[in-house]
């Protein structure tokens, strides 16, 4: 029989051994741990059918379909399980640690594998997520307006040894009415805080962590309370970039895109821009005149970053006119270093 294990000797393991998420694929894209494969033993609808015969004829009915149902995938089941993991030894959890979990384990270990399950499934994971996220950190907020280049910046500094959070590369979002352009689908927010967790709980809580200022949403997915709290109390570093510079890095980063998806991410911010800058920002792209855009688009964004900036501690204000991430993250990891 597999071994039942709790959360935290299961995600330990998880660090090194493959983990089979056996709920169905609805459940999986809903959330699941970072790094999990879906292996469903039900697809959604299959799962719908057996879990409407237990509700309205009883258990027993609904375990004999449920049998029907995975029987003819048994031997498939073993086959992928086998690829994931070439030395035999897997991880498997379902929602809450029961009959799916333990029947797909059970016939793992059959097969001659050697299998541990999740004790309290990902019911029990998330509950470890949103209580980890808790954990108090050293987190200082790079800050910066639009087109800063502040996410180069933050990946130069984890280059430079520093701790960081992406929490727009996690998002699949750059968090302007513009930033899912050229970006993979967003996760749930669901998701999001578990992807943020995996980050969080490896952090070494005596040195800092370097996090881009955000606003509570990047894209649809929410940032969790308790790191939206940290983030707002935590220090800022701002790189104060001029906007010439700031301009030229935006047309380097949107002009290649498909012109519909600019005329779309620009008409979601008409209200916000006022209906004659609009009007003027839409005749700009019908022109290619993309650096036009940009000026007339950080207008907006960079006024509203400076409100949301507000009364919270500025620990460093860096000014540069050179667009130059790695550069900018050593003056920044000197300038922190050096504060008490």
């Amino acid at each position: 029989m597999p071994t039942p294990i709790p959360v935290s000797a299961f995600l330990q393991k998880a660090e090194t051994l493959p983990v089979v998420d056996v709920r169905s694929p609805g459940e999986f894209a809903q959330g699941h741990i970072p790094g999990a494969v879906n292996i469903p033993l039900f697809s959604n609808e299959e799962r719908a059918r057996v879990g409407t015969l237990y509700k309205q004829i009883g258990q027993e009915e609904a375990l004999l379909l449920g049998l029907e149902l995975v029987g003819p995938k048994m031997a498939d089941f073993v086959r992928q399980s086998k690829v994931l993991a070439p030395d035999k030894e897997i991880l498997v959890h379902c929602w809450r640690g029961g009959m799916r979990s333990g029947s797909f384990g059970w016939l793992l270990e059959t097969a001659g594998m050697k299998v541990s399950t999740l004790v309290g499934g990902y019911k029990a994971f998330r509950n470890e997520t949103l209580a980890g996220l808790e954990t108090p950190q050293n987190v200082v907020i790079l800050g910066g307006k639009t087109g800063s280049g502040k996410t180069e910046i933050l990946h130069k500094l984890r280059e430079l040894g520093e701790q960081i959070i992406d929490l727009e590369g996690l998002a699949n979002h750059k968090g302007s009415s513009y930033g899912a352009i050229g970006q993979l689908p967003q996760p749930s927010s669901e998701h999001f805080e578990n992807e943020i967790y995996a980050r969080w709980r490896q952090l070494d809580p005596t040195r800092r962590v370097w996090i881009e200022d955000e606003s509570r949403s990047v894209g649809h997915c929410l940032i969790p309370a308790a790191v939206w709290t940290q983030m707002r109390r935590a220090p800022l570093v701002l790189v104060d970039m001029d906007k010439a510079t700031r301009i030229e890095r935006l047309v380097r980063e949107y002009a290649c895109f498909d012109i519909n998806l600019l005329h779309e991410a620009t008409h979601r911010i008409q209200k916000r821009l006022g209906g004659q800058h609009h009007k003027a920002a839409i005749a700009a792209l019908d022109q290619k005149d993309f650096a036009t855009v940009a000026d007339i688009t950080l207008t907006y964004y960079d006024k509203a970053y400076q409100h949301g900036i507000g009364d919270r501690k500025v620990l460093h204000t860096l000014k540069t006119s050179e667009d130059n991430p790695a550069e900018l993250a050593e003056q920044l990891a000197l300038v922190v270093k050096d504060e008490p």
